[in-house]
């Protein structure tokens, strides 16, 4: 199923079984978000992402790593020193910088939750993308609302049910503001699949909140 229809701002459930998905496609006004978007793109300390992927040997029983850099670049900012682990690489976090602090007030107000790190993706076209998987990583607070701030080329994202395979996809609009809650993470995986026909960039924010060690 595609929601492809005008939402004039207001907060949409993307999905009415197994968590929360709220979306609003416009919290930042078009001319502040061009202003963000091109700040972010300049000033963030931004990276190649790496994932391990171990694979076990059928025959030998002996797991192999395969080391992958993404042309997806990545960072990792919190208001503390704080380590998150996700596809087998762990991220040490930069401190927030005055922008990140003013985006995560944005967000906190607009959903009512508090976040304490924001991990950054920045898609240079639509050659890049993400596929399939719950961020239900053990350094994230269960059950936590994850809020996703996306500047820069609009994308088509989906979520599939884990056990339906129910697909929902809607398109993250540049301003817009996504919020998983609750179970979602326990029942939906979700991506944002390639696309050819997107040429531009695309930064999306994900604040989210990492358990202190």
């Amino acid at each position: 199923m595609d929601l492809f229809s005008e939402f004039d701002n207001q907060i949409i459930n993307i999905i009415n079984v197994d968590g929360t998905v709220d979306y609003i496609d416009c919290v930042i006004s078009n001319d502040i978000a061009n202003q963000y978007l091109m700040t972010l793109l300049n000033t963030i300390q931004w990276q190649n992402d790496e994932v391990i992927l171990k694979h076990n040997d059928a025959k030998t029983g002996i797991i192999n790593n395969q080391h992958i850099t993404t042309n997806r670049l990545v960072a990792f900012y919190a208001n503390k020193p704080l380590s998150y682990t996700y596809s087998n690489i762990t991220k040490t976090a930069i401190p927030f910088t005055p922008l990140l602090d003013e985006l995560k007030c944005i967000v906190e107000k607009e959903t009512g939750e508090c976040y304490n790190s924001c991990l950054l993706n920045l898609y240079h076209n639509g050659e890049e993308g993400m596929g399939w998987h719950s961020d239900n990583d053990p350094d994230l607070l269960s059950h936590a609302a994850i809020a996703s701030l996306s500047f820069g080329a609009q994308r088509k994202f989906s979520f599939k049910h884990k056990h339906s395979h129910n697909v929902v996809s809607l398109p993250l609009k540049h301003g817009s503001l996504l919020v998983m809650k609750n179970q979602t993470q326990d029942y939906w995986l979700h991506a944002l699949p390639k696309s050819k026909k997107v040429s531009d960039v695309r930064i999306n924010l994900t604040f989210r909140t990492v358990i202190s060690a």
